[in-house]
């Protein structure tokens, strides 16, 4: 005895692909941002500047001064994260109100 089986079926588009492919890669990006937050420990001079919202110009003068600590390897710059995130944090202003 054979059981009738009954299928369904979904069409999908060339949009709904789109989409599909959209959402899939915003989903890995998410994902490769998250593990390399997590993983880093060094940032270079590019990524400091960005974070900290800073000119090149002002990072150079902050390794002059010892404002920040550093490592040099070869002629690239390499920024501790945590360093730099207690240096945020000490000078972290309350505001109250």
């Amino acid at each position: 005895m054979t059981k009738n089986k009954i299928m369904s079926i979904e069409i999908l588009t060339k949009e709904d692909l789109n989409r599909f492919k959209i959402e899939l890669i915003a989903e890995f990006e998410r994902i490769l941002e998250t593990k390399q937050q997590i993983k880093k420990k060094w940032l270079r001079s590019k990524e400091v500047e960005k974070m900290l919202n800073i000119s090149s110009a002002t990072l150079q003068n902050y390794r002059i001064s010892g404002a920040i600590k550093f490592s040099k390897v070869g002629s690239t710059y390499y920024y501790d994260l945590d360093a730099i995130n207690k240096i945020l944090d000490k000078n972290a202003i309350l505001n109250i109100a």
